[in-house]
């Protein structure tokens, strides 16, 4: 019996107009084959339609940002806000009450500053929720939290969750089969009191929160198989209402509406529509890092061109990668490759909630003196605080090599000097840049915002991989309900003009244009 993708017996329609897409796309190759090259540059500038859209399964979300790279920063802050993070890397879930401690002093969730706008609830409400991949709950605040921010510095008012208030919502309770089996045994526990399958997280600096799970209807924007199409979408899913939130969870100075995990657990929100075959198991985020940040995430399959993949590491609870080997302008650095083994303590680890990036040190020392002799003695090094800072002025940019980090199944993350310099302010009134990696001894690396802006990095959990590659993030930004594939795909990919239509046409002889004529009856029937 043949088999069937779960994105055709989701879509038919979309899955064969994808189909047709591609196929378009194959016989584009052979036609350059029989000498038609020019034929098909002029039909590339007409037709827009050409390239491929999202296939329907796709949900979008718009990315915000609190905090900009590009801008002068306390590097010793961010540290501070990335260190306080990673403490939950080795934290266990615990189960039962907690007694929170209140003396920590930094957020761990202060590092994952992107954060995207979702709605819950019937009617539907919107929440700002931060994009985190370094865990798996979607969680947000209760009307009833105590110790909760009620307030934020980031310009916006704070919503609360208020399960009477939704129609759709429905407390999961000890004795759903979801409390039972579904959900981890360590990030669930049955409050005996009000019958709710509660949840209790609490992390290495004293924040914490707990609260209960409930389900609702979380809504998407979903692009459509045809031009001009956005539809809304729907999906009951169980996510987390905090009740008590303690430590620096409670500082209103970078405070949102909760924290949307986007690990593999099978409570994410990524798994649980997977597993109702609403969309594929994939998800992608760009990342914007200019001035003004942002950018976008999609759950579901998309068709980008030059993505590059790697294996993910299986069966690891964060999104683990074997990186082998990391080049300075393509000479590979004297790094034993099992410095990125990976392992109970060890390893190589995708996370957009980090700010920076962080080598071993075993890998660190040799890319820092790499880095230091590619650039001199054009640009003048310095230290600034024990970190490792060039005076650099605008002409003698272009001194700083090309860095390559390098992975296992062929695939490079090359980096510009934006990629691993951050500017900083000026020292004798010359632009002094600083290495934005830093050195840990916990045997993890991490590779945060710094090395993950302005690409598109997909994390395939269907085929267990991740990939990427170089893109604008600020395409979906732009785009708004009433906006069809073709004019998202004009303003991100090329300059498709009625008045650039009209010169070439003018430009085109009769029979030219009788074989363009040829060529598109050949792609689409």
């Amino acid at each position: 019996m043949a088999t069937t993708s779960s994105s055709e017996s989701a879509n038919p329609t979309g899955y064969r107009k994808m189909q047709q897409c591609l196929k378009s796309r194959r016989r584009l190759r052979a036609l350059a084959d029989w000498g038609v090259l020019l034929a098909l540059v002029a039909m590339m500038q007409l037709l827009p339609v050409a390239y491929c859209p999202l296939p329907a399964e796709a949900h979008v979300f718009a990315l915000e940002r609190g905090l900009q790279l590009n801008r002068l920063v306390d590097l010793d802050d961010v540290r501070a806000q990335d260190r306080a993070r990673h403490t939950r890397f080795t934290q266990e879930v615990t189960r039962g009450a907690v007694d929170f401690s209140l003396n920590g002093s930094a957020d761990p969730f202060k590092g994952g500053l992107y954060f995207a706008k979702v709605k819950i609830g019937s009617p539907p409400r919107e929440y700002r929720v931060q994009i985190d991949t370094g865990s798996d709950v979607l969680w947000v605040t209760c009307s009833s939290c105590t110790n909760c921010p009620r307030t934020t510095e980031l310009g916006v008012e704070l919503s609360f969750y208020d399960t009477t208030s939704s129609s759709t919502a429905k407390t999961v309770t000890c004795y759903d089969s979801l409390c039972i089996s579904e959900l981890p045994t360590s990030a669930a526990v049955c409050l005996e009191q009000s019958n709710s399958c509660g949840y209790s997280f609490k992390y290495g600096d004293g924040s914490g929160t707990s609260g209960y799970y409930v389900t609702d209807n979380l809504y998407f924007d979903m692009i459509l198989d045809r031009p001009d199409s956005v539809a809304n979408s729907s999906a009951q899913i169980i996510f987390g209402c905090s009740t008590y939130q303690s430590g620096d969870l409670t500082m209103t100075d970078k405070a949102v509406d909760g924290i949307f995990g986007f690990g593999p657990g099978r409570i994410s929100v990524i798994s649980q529509l997977s597993s109702k075959g609403i969309v594929p198991k994939v998800f992608s985020h760009c990342l914007k890092g200019d001035s003004a940040g942002g950018g976008f995430l999609v759950i579901g399959e998309i068709l980008e061109p030059d993505i590059v993949y790697s294996p993910l590491i299986p069966s690891q609870p964060h999104y683990n990668l074997n990186m082998e080997s990391i080049a300075i302008n393509g000479q590979a650095l004297p790094i034993d490759p099992a410095v990125f083994a990976t392992s109970t303590s060890r390893g190589t680890i995708v996370d957009s909630g980090t700010t920076l990036a962080y080598l071993v040190e075993e890998a660190f020392d040799p890319f820092v003196s790499a880095i230091t002799a590619a650039a001199s003695p054009v640009v003048i090094p310095v230290s600034v605080k024990g970190t490792q800072c060039y005076i650099a002025s605008t002409s003698t940019m272009e001194n700083f090599p090309l860095v390559s980090l390098n992975f296992a199944g062929g695939a490079s993350m090359l980096l510009k000097l934006e990629e691993y310099l951050i500017y900083v302010g000026s020292m004798d009134g010359a632009p002094l840049w600083c290495v934005g990696f830093e050195k840990t001894q916990q045997g993890v690396s991490i590779l945060g915002d710094l090395v993950l802006k302005d690409k598109i990095v997909v994390y395939d959990l269907a085929q267990q991989r991740i990939g990427w590659a170089y893109r604008d993030c600020s395409t979906l930004l732009n785009m708004s309900k009433t906006y069809g594939w073709d004019k998202l795909i004009s303003a991100g990919r090329m300059s498709a003009s009625n008045s650039i239509r009209f010169k070439l046409f003018k430009l085109l002889g009769t029979s030219f244009i009788a074989l363009l004529l040829q060529v598109l009856s050949f792609l689409f029937t």
